[in-house]
């Protein structure tokens, strides 16, 4: 019933309304920015250059997958098939990665820090919780025990992990039922390759086409990993399913809002905005933010928002403090006894 309320007042106030000028405007800017950095590859013959150019390819193609998000959550247009369109335009042909992710995305909003249903605090190499840290087994231990230390390198296999990834699962689903959308996704996806690869290879010698490669797969790797982990990392995980509103609020961290962060994180800096109203355009989220603070306040219901360096130490101190149980395990359990 809570909920109900608030939604009312976030419908009345017209923030669930399609955006279509704001996403036009989105599309435009986005995709300028990925085109210019493949003019700049073409057309400047400095490598050192190009270093940077991969740093700024690095932060075009997350910022298109911004895009690719919002198009998952049908945040851009009201009938699916032209969001799955977008999500096949920006995922495929631009960042090389299946909106098939989005599978699995899909059930971390419908339970989200939950230690059983949620696959984002289920991670091999990670633990989000003591209980988790002491199920860890050989590399996978010594890893979680300085988890707080490798974290930000671990980053740095985003893209990697995701590009193969998501090609493996775009496989498998080409051989199901939506096998046509994926058809056309993997059509989508393979010309993106082409224009990725063709641009990159064909501006620069082997040599250094390797090294741009790996330059900006892994800044677009740590890029997206950072943006990403600030939403729901060192929150409560929950055994238990809540009602909606709670588990919504409760699990979800916001970053405050400036027009760096808005930028930044591609809204996703207003992460409880997104996970109560996933399909509100993303250009609406601070109009919600306020309703939602003064909702949740009303409520009793505690709103998390913290500043961009805070998110992290709080991440990286939660991280240290779980890893604490396998470092220490003796001094770990007197002070559960004491």
């Amino acid at each position: 019933m809570d909920y109900l309320t608030l939604r009312k007042e976030v419908v009345e106030a017209g923030l669930l309304n399609r955006q279509y000028g704001y996403y036009a405007l989105k599309f435009i800017i986005t995709f300028g920015t990925l085109a210019l950095s493949y003019v700049l590859l073409a057309t400047v013959d400095s490598f050192v250059f190009q270093l940077f150019n991969a740093a700024f390819l690095a932060f075009a193609i997350v910022q298109v997958g911004y895009m690719m998000h919002d198009a998952i959550h049908m945040q851009i247009f009201s009938d699916k098939w032209k969001n799955d369109f977008a999500g096949i335009l920006t995922g495929g042909l631009t960042v090389n990665v299946s909106s098939s992710w989005g599978d699995a995305h899909l059930l971390h909003h419908k339970a989200p820090n939950h230690v059983d249903l949620d696959p984002d605090v289920n991670m091999p190499i990670l633990a989000f919780s003591e209980e988790q840290a002491l199920q860890k087994k050989g590399l996978a231990k010594f890893l979680v025990k300085h988890q707080a230390f490798i974290w930000f390198p671990l980053l740095t296999s985003v893209a990697f992990i995701m590009r193969f990834g998501n090609t493996v699962t775009l496989v498998k689903n080409i051989r199901g039922k939506r096998w046509k959308f994926h058809l056309t996704e993997a059509v989508f996806l393979l010309a993106g390759c082409a224009l990725y690869f063709g641009v990159i290879l064909n501006s620069l010698s082997f040599t250094q086409a390797i090294v741009f490669l790996l330059v900006s797969n892994v800044l677009t790797g740590l890029y997206m990993g950072t943006s990403f982990a600030t939403n729901h990392k060192a929150m409560p995980l929950m055994k238990e399913r809540l009602d909606f509103l709670h588990m919504q609020v409760l699990t979800a961290r916001n970053v405050k809002s400036s027009p760096f962060t808005d930028i930044w994180y591609g809204g996703l800096n207003y992460q409880i905005e997104h996970h109560l109203f996933p399909s509100m355009p993303r250009n609406n989220y601070g109009k919600a933010s306020k309703i939602i603070k003064t909702f949740c306040r009303q409520q009793s219901i505690e709103h998390c928002e913290a500043g961009v360096f805070q998110t992290y130490k709080d991440i990286l101190g939660h991280f240290h403090r779980i890893g604490a149980v396998l470092r220490n395990p003796d001094a770990t359990r007197a002070t559960t006894a004491g």
